[in-house]
């Protein structure tokens, strides 16, 4: 299985703030983080709030440990509120703005997700990047 490095995730966050600015996005933050949860790359914009680097690693853990994106999280969480209640103990939030990172056969390489926007326009930076 392939790993992602240090030059794509740096790329990924370049790449999804260049794509903040072209939707003209409020200051926000992106996280990339590898298969186990950690941190690769991480950038707030200036005139971001102080939450914003928190609450992107916390989407992308939340994508990465369950596999899927954040936006689909969010949807499972409403049918299952208890246990995503207890999840959030763990840095894990579902909500949308962080998609999974998989190589050519599907294996999860990790995530990346976004916070200073609306969870659509991070999930959409998040996508450009990638």
């Amino acid at each position: 299985m392939s790993r992602l490095t240090l030059q794509q995730a740096n790329t990924i966050v370049e790449v999804a703030l260049k794509k903040a600015r072209e939707m003209k996005v409020k200051p926000l933050a992106v996280a990339v983080i590898d298969e186990a949860g950690h941190v690769k790359s991480l950038q707030r914009e200036d005139g971001a709030s102080m939450l914003r680097n928190d609450v992107a690693v916390g989407k992308a853990l939340a994508a990465v440990g369950m596999g899927v994106a954040s936006r689909t999280l969010l949807e499972r969480a409403k049918g299952n509120p208890q246990f995503f209640g207890a999840l959030s103990s763990t840095r894990f939030i579902p909500q949308t703005g962080a998609v999974v990172i998989k190589d050519k056969d599907g294996n999860v390489l990790g995530a990346a997700g976004g916070s200073g926007g609306t969870g659509d326009e991070d999930e959409a930076v998040c996508i450009a990047g990638i």
